[in-house]
């Protein structure tokens, strides 16, 4: 197929513009950089350095079969301190989007959609059906546009996938992990590892889990770039699937801990602090839909996750 990967500098869309390309698709990347990284996108893959709202202009050069959209501001804390910024980009960028993609009749969309859409959960772990009660502005955004998503494919012959995911982690085909600003659980602490950080803070040990500490559910980076590939077939015309992406086992933060110093073989220096406002005590998912509908089965552990990650944080030290 050819596909326009919108935010294919980023994190995992610059890992799935990869596995495309090793798997023979021909790929045309949009993203303005504000976030990504230029040198993510591979040798031979056409890299337009704009803003979503070009989209239309690049779809109008040729014969596009689908759309893998992973553009969005994508801060929790951020969003609840710039909402404007959030709609503006994440719901008015994709609206531009959607019409470019009518416009010019392309039949396939892969969304890059999140657990936040769900908020605090009443079950665990959560499946598709569940209620989607964003509690930030991210999430919300992210949210609108899913249902954005939903009423074009009601009106229109686009197929149309969204994947939810729920933590990923690690690094593939040379990619991994680069933000200006690091809100994730592992490499935050990777970097406490190196002393890039003086420790790493835990937000308190008393929830009601089988630790004390809050857990979540890891998916590999690899493993999540190989169910938007599956997601290009699954599409199907006229139709909306939304897919939970996860292992559906949860892990909590003193079990990551144990993980990364049993990998990295170095201790991790962290202390354990009062709870953070806003944090569930777990969010788990359920990916039996994944892998009913898409044929996905997650194939890396957490160990696996945490080797490729520091693998990937210690070789940016060399560049």
């Amino acid at each position: 197929m050819k596909n326009l990967v919108v935010g294919g500098a980023g994190y995992v869309g610059s890992v799935v513009t990869r596995l495309l390309v090793e798997q023979g698709h021909e790929v045309v990347v949009l993203d303005d950089c504000s976030t990504g990284h230029a040198d993510s996108v591979p040798a031979g893959v056409e890299l337009v350095q704009d803003d979503i709202g070009t989209a239309g202009r690049v779809l109008a050069s040729g014969d596009f079969d689908a759309v893998l959209h992973f553009a969005a501001k994508s801060l929790v804390g951020e969003s609840v301190v710039k909402p404007s910024m959030y709609w503006r980009t994440n719901v008015v960028g994709t609206r531009a989007l959607l019409d470019a993609i009518t416009e010019h009749g392309v039949p396939r969309l892969v969304f890059s959609s999140t657990a936040a859409t769900y908020g605090e959960p009443e079950v665990v772990p959560i499946t598709e059906d569940a209620p989607t009660r964003p509690t930030n502005t991210y999430g919300a955004t992210k949210l609108a546009v899913d249902m954005m998503i939903t009423n074009e494919c009601a009106a229109t012959e686009l197929g149309a996938v969204s994947l939810r995911y729920f933590n990923v982690a690690g690094a593939a085909f040379g990619a991994g992990e680069r933000h200006a600003t690091e809100t994730h659980l592992i490499p935050i602490a990777l970097d406490a590892v190196l002393g890039k950080r003086d420790k790493l803070d835990v937000f308190g040990d008393d929830w009601p889990t089988p630790d004390g500490t809050c857990v979540r559910d890891y998916v590999h980076v690899e493993d999540l770039a190989r169910a938007h590939v599956l997601a290009l077939t699954a599409a199907e015309p006229g139709h909306h699937l939304i897919c939970n992406l996860g292992n559906g086992n949860g892990f909590s933060v003193k079990q990551v801990i144990a993980t990364i110093e049993e990998v990295t073989g170095l201790p991790l220096p962290h202390t354990v602090g009062p709870r953070r406002a806003g944090d569930p005590a777990q969010l788990v998912a359920s990916a039996d839909r994944a892998r009913e509908k898409l044929g996905w089965v997650p194939e890396h552990d957490l160990a696996r996750m945490v080797a490729d990650a520091w693998e990937f944080k210690q070789s940016l030290g060399a560049r």
